[in-house]
């Protein structure tokens, strides 16, 4: 009966008639002439309930918590250029805060498992990755040089991940181009992937002339080697922690037609 309400009309019912029969004649009158409502003191009906989740709207509910936090996050990445030229504390703190907070929520407990969620191309909203001090100085990146886009895509049947960071120097003529790093990665765990450094170039050369001077200083800060914890993904939002102690934040966006390695 663990599966159902007995209501307490039913069970008065079922009572009087087991009483007419084990009652002594003379109370039989008595008894036929009880109404519904009317009880003994002796007499105790119960109500046999399951006992269950009553929440059934719990997963709704987590549903709109993901999507304010998300919300608030994005909102708390505006303007800071992901961060990467470094955070008031306050800032820091707030961001921080928000990504242990899906990280307790996260959807997808083994992202390895499920790695279609993780394949395709994202875009860095925010990083612990800072370029401060004299390596801003010697990149050029305080007047000369500017960071555009971070995006990386993930090729999950060739276990291979791009890594692209764009760049826009000014001149007599304004410059685009691209640092692209490749790597490899594997399975470690459920939650984690062990990634190989496979190659990086600059495109095109007249940014290479730029960086030649200090590209180990520029592939030392964006090299992806050692391991990546997934911390958090969805179909829009994914959170990492490496080895080295950064945070990422990126958004999944649609494949970019301009991507070099397609």
């Amino acid at each position: 009966m663990a599966g159902y309400h007995v209501s307490p009309v039913i069970f008065r019912t079922l009572d009087i008639m087991n009483l007419q029969r084990l009652a002594p004649p003379e109370n039989l009158s008595r008894m036929n002439n009880l109404r519904i409502g009317d009880r003994p003191l002796w007499f105790r009906p119960f109500t046999i309930v399951k006992v269950g989740e009553q929440n059934f709207g719990s997963g709704l509910v987590k549903d709109d918590t993901l999507a304010e936090k998300k919300r608030e996050l994005y909102q708390a990445v505006e303007g800071i250029n992901r961060g990467i030229f470094g955070l008031p504390s306050a800032k820091k703190f707030e961001i921080e805060s928000l990504v242990q907070q899906l990280e307790s929520q996260n959807p997808t407990p083994e992202p390895t498992l499920e790695l279609d969620k993780v394949a395709g191309c994202w875009r860095l909203v925010y990083s612990t990755i800072t370029i401060l001090g004299s390596k801003r100085t010697k990149l050029g990146l305080r007047d000369f040089i500017s960071l555009d886009e971070f995006f990386q895509t993930i090729d999950i049947a060739k276990s291979k991940a791009v890594n692209v960071v764009e760049f826009s120097a000014k001149g007599l003529s304004l410059l685009s181009g691209q640092l692209s790093i490749e790597a490899s990665f594997k399975i470690a765990s459920a939650t984690r992937v062990d990634i190989n450094f496979a190659s990086s170039t600059i495109t095109p050369d007249q940014l290479m002339h730029v960086f030649r001077k200090n590209y180990n200083l520029l592939l030392g800060i964006f090299n992806p080697e050692g391991w990546l914890e997934i911390t958090y993904v969805d179909d829009t939002m994914r959170i990492g922690r490496d080895n080295k102690g950064n945070i990422f934040v990126l958004e999944k966006i649609e494949d970019r037609s301009r991507n070099p390695q397609g």
